[in-house]
């Protein structure tokens, strides 16, 4: 395996559809995640938040099959090329990227984030609102 730049132990990781080539999410991993999804080939990350791993889909069944992995030129940042079940974004949107510098959503929701982490973290409902 190549030699990462972490910047305080995280790495950004972009996420590609690897069908559409469309840019799903960017999220951090630690060294763990990485290795997790190697191992594993679904999508893992580091939350900075909750300060833990986490694996994509497993509250929403969203899951991220990674078909390959890449690196920057700087080593400091990876791409992950995935299939993606579903939504790739918490707030119910295939994209993270759903909407303009104007707030013009431009894409339809797929699912309803209120009932799929109903009994899920307060914050959570928070910011899909």
């Amino acid at each position: 395996m190549m030699k990462l730049h972490y910047d305080k132990g995280l790495i950004p990781v972009v996420v590609q559809d690897t069908a559409t080539g469309e840019v799903l999410m960017v999220a951090y991993a630690n060294e763990q995640a990485i290795h997790l999804t190697q191992n594993s080939g679904f999508a893992h990350y580091y939350s900075r938040s909750r300060k833990k791993l986490w694996k994509k889909g497993e509250e929403s069944g969203h899951f991220q099959r990674v078909v390959r992995v890449l690196v920057d030129c700087d080593e400091d940042c990876i791409l992950y090329e995935v299939e993606q079940a579903g939504a790739a974004c918490h707030t119910g949107y295939r994209s993270c990227f759903y909407r303009t510098l104007d707030g013009e959503i431009i894409a339809p929701r797929i699912f309803d984030p209120a009932k799929v982490y109903a009994k899920k973290d307060p914050r959570q409902k928070e910011s899909i609102q």
